[in-house]
């Protein structure tokens, strides 16, 4: 968890609690097949890391628009991963061997 936690920005942490409680709705609501949650909050915390990194960045050039997709996608894979180890890792302490 603490390598994970060397990669993604601090201000994005909070994306990864938002997917943790969306994965868990979704999965409450039973409208979606578990084996796709991980693929929705992959998408939408790409979006959400997507909207962050439009909204603290200048993209005048094509360098620092490149920089900024590549930033999007790579922080928005980054926390939806984040919120699967937690939710493992919450599931796993709590089984009873």
């Amino acid at each position: 968890m603490e390598q994970i936690m060397n990669y993604v920005k601090p201000e994005l942490i909070v994306v990864a609690v938002v997917l943790y409680f969306m994965g868990l709705g979704i999965k409450q609501s039973q409208t979606i097949k578990d084996k796709y949650i991980p693929l929705i909050n992959g998408a939408v915390g790409i979006v959400l890391c997507g909207i962050y990194v439009l909204a603290t960045s200048s993209c005048q050039t094509g360098q620092e628009i490149a920089m900024a997709v590549f930033t999007a996608i790579t922080q928005g894979v980054l926390v939806a991963g984040l919120s699967t180890y937690v939710n493992q890792i919450i599931k796993q302490t709590g089984k009873k061997d």
